[in-house]
C-alpha cells in the first residue's frame, strides 16, 4: 500500500499512466472492431452477452499476462531461425494472428458480398461457442502485443494494470454503440473488414521484423473513415431529397 501511495505522488507515473491508457485504447480499437463484426452475426439475444464475455476475456488475459511480466519479456527472445532470420514466440504469435485475421476477414467479405449464400442448418449464423473461441484467439494476440509494448514504457506493473482496466472499461462502453452503428451501415462493415485485412498484414510484417509505425496505420484508418462518413452524409441527403420530391410535386399541382 505504501508503494502505491508513493507511486501516486509521482508526476512521471501519472504521465506514463495517461500515455498507457491512450495506447491501450488505440490498440483496443482493432480488437473492438473484430468483436463487433463477429458478434453481429450471432442471434440478437446472444450478441450483448458475447461482446461482454469477449471484452471480459481481454481484461482477464491482459491482467494475467501482466502478472507474468518476466515470462512476457522472454517471449521476445529468439527461439527459431528460418529464411536467414530469427523468430521469437512473440513473432510467431503475431504471424499466426495475422494469418487468422486475413482468413477471417476474407471469409466475412465473401459472406457479405455472396449474392446466393449456400443454405445451411444455421441459416448463416455463427455459433456462440465458435464466436467466443475466435474472440479469445484474437484477444490473446492483441493482448501479448499490447503488454509487450506496455512493458517497454514503464516498469511499474500496478500502473500497467490500472491502464489496462481503464482501457477495457472504455471498450466495454463503446462496444454496444459501435456494434449498433456497424449493423445500421452495411458499407461500414466492408470498410471495417478492410481494416482487419490491413491489420492482419501489419501483424505478419511485425512478426517478420518489419516495423510499421502505428501512426501511419491509424491515419489511413481515420482518413478512410472520414471519406465513408461523407458518403453516408451524401446518401442521407439524397434519401431526404427523394422523400421531399413527391410532396413538392403535390404542392405544384394544387
Amino acid at each position: 500500500m505504501t508503494d502505491l501511495i508513493q507511486l501516486a505522488g509521482q508526476p512521471a507515473v501519472w504521465a506514463a499512466f495517461a500515455t498507457l491508457v491512450v495506447m491501450e485504447v488505440v490498440l483496443g480499437v482493432d480488437n473492438l472492431i473484430f468483436i463487433a463484426i463477429l458478434t453481429n452475426r450471432l442471434p440478437a439475444g446472444q450478441q450483448t452477452r458475447a461482446r461482454r464475455i469477449g471484452i471480459g476475456l481481454a481484461l482477464i488475459l491482459r491482467l494475467g499476462l501482466l502478472g507474468t511480466v518476466a515470462f512476457i519479456v522472454h517471449l521476445t527472445e529468439p527461439v527459431l531461425s528460418a529464411f536467414g532470420q530469427d523468430f521469437s514466440w512473440r513473432d510467431l504469435i503475431l504471424i499466426g494472428g495475422g494469418l487468422f485475421l486475413l482468413w477471417k476477414a476474407t471469409k466475412e467479405i465473401h459472406h457479405t458480398v455472396d449474392p446466393e449464400p449456400k443454405p445451411d442448418a444455421s441459416g448463416g449464423r455463427l455459433g456462440f461457442g465458435a464466436a467466443i473461441g475466435q474472440i479469445l484467439l484474437l484477444d490473446l494476440v492483441f493482448s501479448i502485443d499490447s503488454i509487450v509494448t506496455a512493458v517497454g514504457m514503464t516498469e511499474h506493473v500496478p500502473v500497467m494494470m490500472a491502464a489496462v482496466i481503464v482501457a477495457v472499461a472504455v471498450m466495454l462502453i463503446a462496444a454496444e454503440p459501435l456494434s449498433a452503428f456497424i449493423a445500421r451501415n452495411p458499407t461500414v462493415v466492408m470498410l471495417a473488414l478492410g481494416f482487419l485485412i490491413m491489420i492482419g498484414m501489419v501483424l505478419i510484417a511485425e512478426g517478420f521484423g518489419a516495423h510499421v509505425p502505428k501512426g501511419y496505420i491509424y491515419t489511413a484508418m481515420a482518413f478512410s473513415a472520414g471519406v465513408e462518413g461523407l458518403n453516408m452524409l451524401a446518401r442521407r441527403r439524397r434519401r431526404g431529397l427523394r422523400g421531399e420530391a413527391p410532396a413538392a410535386r403535390q404542392v405544384k399541382r394544387a
